[in-house]
């Protein structure tokens, strides 16, 4: 009998299953990597976690064990549960990159990973990004580019699905029972450890990452589909106005209060605005630490005391409330963007300016926005006669890093300033002078808001408020920058500059608004939940959401003249736009 030989290239279903192929086992992979994780890129949890311990204490061993372990379970066993053979490289790779550059900007900044802060993270643009991209970060991009390219080259084993799942099953069931076992015996150690420091749970990476992107994922995706609720109707109060009112409202950027010289600060750093009668507001506490949070936060009727997230983003904002009430409204920006504030309003971006003065290299200044304020008003005097104006200036401002191009060469007044993105090159008595000198470069550009505006008086009645969105950190206590989470943050991001200014005597457009009144009212604590209500009292305009307790304008006015208030006809008011 002759034998029967196997033809090459064909398998021979009779031999049983193919042998296994060589290489790496996927989940031996996926442990080694996410240890490592664990072990070298989460220095700013251990740090933290480990101070005042001590290493030659058998219970600061017990914990770093035990969290160890903790840390490895969390992360590994969602990706055992999630990933393939064919998924796995992408997701590792996405992980360690999100770690090496978590890992950065914590250590570098002193940043908290929550969910509020890669919200902000997430809606910045490409000139704030760029501001970030420092020697020291690129190193890191490298680095992690090396390892991405490691961990491609790697050869994972190919076997039979039987014997996959069953190594699978039993590396997640070992895990799972590692994970428990520390948690009980480390339980009460790392429950206290979290509790004490609130932070320290947006320092483990990349969880902080996942979960909070998760977060801001979820978040955006309730308020979309949530169903916005009706406009308030809006009432008139009082006479109508003899003139035509023309206000401004600049949004400050980063600004903090203790750096302004109106508020006691050595430097002067508001040489200009000290020789304006402008109201002061010394003691103004913002609604958060980051432009996401304040800025809608400021133009709602919520604000902090009655803060709803999901409700502050999609309810109608101050901005489309005086539109509603007839007013011509225009958003002028020299950011990132309104963050929904001025949806549905004229929006001009004013950031890709081509004048060689004021945006040399592609990055405009915040004399920008007054010459967007200038062209605004020269338009709105074409022809038709004047009518009621809401203007906001959106400013640039002091936003950090890159402090020293906030402001041109001739405003480097203090010095010497720092020159660099990345802080810790720099002394912290250099990075405050960069970061006064444009403090000094805002105070040239509110004068010349008023400037503007004074040379109008003969056609409005005119007004100016400035408040900065939140304040920064430039150091103190090893934070830099901001968007502490709320509960934790300190003063220096919490404590802005809020100013106001009236021009002519204040009782033809503004209703008789008595100044001593507003600077006794002043002296005392404000906060961004004044700003809605106030503008509201100013305008003389009343909302179901109006609350009189926030309203600093309307007690210092005569109470008007008959009861109620008349319901606003927008059509007579004239044409919306």
């Amino acid at each position: 009998m002759s034998a029967v030989l196997p033809v090459p290239g064909r398998l021979d279903r009779r031999a049983g299953p193919r042998p296994a192929a060589g290489g790496l086992a996927p989940e031996t992979l996926l442990l080694a990597v996410v240890a490592a994780i664990v072990l070298l890129l989460n220095q700013p949890f251990w740090q933290a976690a480990l101070a005042g311990r001590a290493w030659g204490d058998a219970a600061t061993w017990r914990f770093v064990a035990s969290s160890a372990a903790v840390l490895l379970g969390l992360h590994a066993i969602p990706l055992l549960l999630l990933a393939t053979r064919w998924s796995l490289k992408p997701l590792l790779a996405l992980l360690l990159l999100a770690s090496l550059v978590s890992q950065h900007m914590i250590q570098r900044y002193g940043v908290v990973l929550d969910p509020s802060m890669l919200r902000n993270t997430l809606r910045t643009d490409t000139r704030e990004a760029a501001d970030l991209m420092t020697p020291a970060l690129l190193g890191q991009l490298a680095l992690a580019a090396a390892a991405v390219f490691g961990l491609w080259r790697l050869r994972l084993r190919r076997d039979g699905w039987r014997r996959a799942l069953l190594r699978r099953l039993g590396v997640l069931g070992a895990l799972l029972a590692l994970t428990l076992g520390a948690l009980l015996a480390g339980f009460q150690d790392l429950s206290s450890t979290l509790r004490n420091d609130k932070t320290l749970r947006y320092r483990i990476t990349p969880g902080n990452v996942v979960y909070s992107t998760g977060r801001v994922l979820a978040d955006d995706w309730r308020t979309a589909h949530r169903r916005a609720e009706p406009p308030p109707a809006i009432q008139l109060v009082g006479a109508p106005a003899a003139r035509p009112r023309l206000l401004v409202m600049v949004v400050g950027e980063t600004a903090r209060a203790m750096n302004f010289s109106l508020n006691g600060y050595a430097r002067e750093t508001n040489p200009r605005l000290a020789r304006l009668p402008v109201i002061n507001f010394p003691q103004t506490t913002s609604c958060g630490t980051s432009t996401e949070v304040s800025l809608p936060c400021m133009f709602s009727p919520e604000g902090r005391a009655d803060y709803d997230e999901d409700r502050i983003r999609s309810g109608e904002t101050l901005p489309q409330l005086f539109q509603r009430a007839g007013w011509r409204v225009v958003w002028l920006d020299n950011q990132s963007g309104c963050k929904g504030v001025c949806r549905g309003v004229d929006t001009r971006d004013l950031t890709r300016g081509t004048d060689p003065a004021l945006c040399p290299g592609g990055v405009c200044f915040d004399g920008v926005l007054v010459q967007g304020l200038r062209q605004v008003l020269d338009e709105g005097e074409r022809g038709a006669a004047p009518r009621d104006t809401l203007v906001l200036l959106h400013q640039m401002g002091n936003h950090g890093p890159a402090y020293f191009k906030r402001y041109p060469p001739e405003g480097a007044v203090f010095g010497p300033a720092c020159r660099s993105t990345e802080l810790r090159d720099c002394t912290r008595e250099q990075i405050v002078a960069a970061y006064d000198n444009a403090i000094r470069y805002t105070d040239q550009v509110l004068a010349e808001v008023v400037g503007t505006l004074q040379q109008r008086q003969d056609r409005y009645d005119v007004a100016m408020m400035y408040a900065s969105d939140h304040g920064e950190s430039l150091g103190e206590r090893g934070l830099y920058l901001h968007g502490m989470p709320e509960a934790i943050a300190p003063r220096e991001q919490h404590a802005v500059p809020m100013l106001w200014w009236f021009g002519g005597d204040g009782a033809r457009g503004w209703g008789g608004l008595d100044a001593a009144c507003l600077r006794r009212r002043a002296a005392q604590p404000a906060h961004h939940d004044d700003l809605y209500h106030s503008m509201l009292g100013l305008a003389g305009l009343r909302t179901a959401r109006y609350v009189g307790a926030r309203d600093l304008v309307s007690p210092c006015r005569p109470a008007p003249a008959g009861a109620g208030g008349l319901p606003v006809d927008a059509a007579a008011l004239g044409p919306q736009r």
